[in-house]
């Protein structure tokens, strides 16, 4: 075990230790269980600019400390940038560690308007290609922005990390009260229904995920209480799977249609956890105008040569589908893939293909149409899709406002010609949904008119899914009591209209885990806080449904060894019987869970007496007479699964 992990369950210990002492352990669920923590923070008043460096290699920028007049004290600037993104950057990989939620918080001010942006950086181990993520943006028309505690995660099997300031030109930047703090962890409420226990004779109830969404161990006890569908959220979209080095290799070998793709380190991420679990996988997405890079429909793979002709198109699409495919069903052949979106937003919302374009140009224009003219590139997705996907696994349509008349007319006269030929499974429904539309105390779209479309699309005969569920709330608004309660109301509508067709409908899946690490986190529009709690509109749609909670897996006692010790302090009515005892569960509970660890902490440090059993349950290492501070490590091992049997201690 590397000596960070074991600091780290030591300051946990410590830290479970200090909450419990003021806070009864029956209100541990979805509670604070480890406070945040100062990794690093600099105001630079003292001058020192070493922890920080311009970003880019060839970058002729220059990091300096100066006094600023609107902040009335010394600040970090960077001038003379190369490019938007040549910004400071701070590099963690000796102060952060996997699987652990960081918060960062910095203020930051351009010489003139701009689009300030927070980011972050990593190289998977084994590629030289970087992965970039935006955490966070502000406009600023010049003047000091905050950006308070962007929350993010660093996956496993990355190096090169760094967390960086960037603007959208080559503006002078200047940053100040810069600082970096580990999240406060939470527990997941255990005492609550799993949603994918209440909706079991319905559908499967799934959620996205991220790669770094998914790191903290709480989101994974979230995702395995509650879902029983997994879908990586851009980790395996075109700009993930392609591989431009080696498309350009088979380029200047003679080959312009060879496609060449691989499973990067943040898609192994999730499909691991998928795979360990047995939780079915959505794939998505496999065409796409978005989110693939414009060099993928240029000759020779790069962006400056000029537009490839439909057949050699069509040759580089199935070459794609079928190489994602095949790479899949080679590294994860026990994860099942039971959908996949083929083709991703193709309409507008009139109902008329996209114009055609490079999404690096422009956002919403599409190179499929570009090359092929319309949207006549569809068939020919499906087609491909079909002939190379696994065995079982359901070919979707999926878009969004799904429900404006447009756009619905015309996906369903698609979908139907698709059904016609054998093509296409089913529909997938994205539902970004707004409790409150822009500020008005209306909903878009209002319950009744997506019940309306619902049933339109359930009518073809095809599978429908609700592929990325989520509803906010208005933006620059308080979160109140009231408009979570009004939150709550539509969600349950919304639900009340799946139900009715739930004879049509194969799956649920809500677009992220919980309010913060939401793609849309300014409208809190998920049914999990930041903390893990679950918020009224998930009380709201469970509410009247009648199931049954299968009893929680309990772990199995450890058995004493023949040559345990027992405790000699002890009367023998209170060591009797030994071969009883269940080692970690130092309450008395039935089960080794956080508890224990809590409870065997407080009675170390504010001397809580243990009951005779729980003192003998306690001792897990059995040396000694009595548990120890070792005891309490051992036990918070095995609940986060470092160690899967008190054996291993003894």
């Amino acid at each position: 075990m590397k000596k960070q992990t074991i600091r780290r369950i030591l300051a946990a210990v410590t830290a479970l230790g200090t909450v419990a002492a003021a806070m009864p352990a029956a209100t541990v669920n979805a509670e604070l269980v480890e406070d945040a923590k100062v990794v690093y923070e600099t105001d630079f008043e003292d001058g020192d600019t070493s922890h920080f460096a311009p970003r880019g290699e060839d970058d002729t920028s220059v990091l300096k400390v100066e006094e600023d007049a609107d902040a009335g004290s010394k600040v970090m600037t960077i001038t003379e940038r190369s490019e938007g993104w040549n910004g400071p950057a701070m590099q963690l990989d000796d102060i952060c560690e996997p699987g652990v939620k960081y918060m960062v918080s910095v203020k930051a001010k351009a010489k003139w308007y701009n689009s300030i942006k927070v980011s972050l950086q990593y190289t998977a181990d084994g590629s030289d290609q970087p992965s970039y993520g935006n955490l966070k943006a502000i406009q600023s028309q010049g003047e000091w922005v905050s950006f308070e505690d962007v929350k993010f995660s660093i996956p496993a099997g990355v190096h090169d990390v760094f967390v960086y300031v960037e603007g959208d030109d080559k503006a002078d930047l200047a940053i100040d009260d810069f600082s970096l703090k580990t999240a406060p962890v939470y527990g997941i409420e255990e005492d609550i229904p799993g949603l994918k226990n209440v909706y079991a004779d319905y559908f499967k109830i799934g959620t996205a995920v991220t790669e770094g969404e998914l790191a903290p161990k709480s989101t994974q006890q979230l995702i395995l209480k509650h879902f029983n569908s997994l879908t990586p959220g851009n980790e395996l979209k075109p700009e993930n799977m392609l591989d431009q080095k080696a498309c350009q290799a088979e380029a200047a070998d003679g080959d312009n249609t060879q496609v060449v793709v691989s499973l990067k380190s943040n898609a192994r991420s999730i499909l691991n956890f998928a795979r360990d679990n047995h939780i079915p996988v959505r794939g998505h997405t496999l065409v796409w105008h978005s989110q693939t890079p414009g060099w993928f429909f240029k000759e020779d793979y790069t962006l400056e040569g000029d537009w490839v002709d439909e057949d050699t198109m069509r040759k580089r699409m199935e070459n794609y589908i079928k190489g994602v495919m095949e790479v899949i069903a080679e590294e994860y052949p026990d994860v099942e893939f039971y959908a996949w979106d083929v083709v991703n937003e193709a309409w507008t919302d009139g109902g008329a293909p996209r114009d055609g374009g490079t999404y690096d140009e422009d956002r919403e224009s599409s190179g499929w149409v570009k090359v092929y003219g319309d949207n006549s590139f569809i068939k020919d997705a499906f087609t491909f899709a079909r002939k190379y996907a696994p065995k079982g696994c359901k070919l979707y349509y999926n878009d969004f406002n799904e429900y404006i008349q447009g756009k619905t007319e015309a996906v369903i006269k698609m979908a139907t010609e698709l059904k016609e030929e054998g093509l296409i499974d089913g529909i997938g429904l994205q539902s970004h949904l707004n409790v409150m539309n822009y500020g008005s105390e209306e909903p878009f779209p209002m319950a009744v008119h997506y019940g309306s479309a619902l049933d339109k699309y359930c009518q073809t005969g095809l599978d429908i899914q609700i592929t990325e569920l989520d509803a906010t709330l208005a933006q620059d608004m308080p979160v109140t009591d009231a408009l979570l309660e009004l939150q709550a109301k539509y969600y349950s509508d919304i639900m009340d209209a799946i139900v009715r067709n739930k004879d049509s409908i194969s799956a649920v899946v809500f677009w992220g885990t919980t309010d913060d690490q939401s793609w849309r986190a300014w409208g809190s529009p998920l049914l999990f806080d930041e903390q893990y709690v679950a918020k009224p509109c998930f009380h709201s749609i469970i509410d009247g449904i009648e199931y049954t909670e299968p009893e929680p897996t309990e772990p199995k006692p450890t058995e004493p060894k023949p040559t345990d010790p027992k405790p000699t302090d002890l009367a023998p009515s209170e060591t009797d019987p030994l071969p009883g005892t269940m080692y970690g569960d130092v309450d008395e509970s039935g089960k080794v869970d956080i508890l224990d660890v809590i409870t065997l902490n407080k009675s170390l440090m504010v001397g809580e007496k243990l009951t005779a059993q729980g003192k003998i349950n306690a001792n897990v290492d059995c040396k000694g007479d009595n548990p120890d501070e070792t005891d309490a490590l051992n036990i918070l091992k095995f609940v986060v699964e470092i160690i899967s049997d008190f054996a291993e201690v003894q």
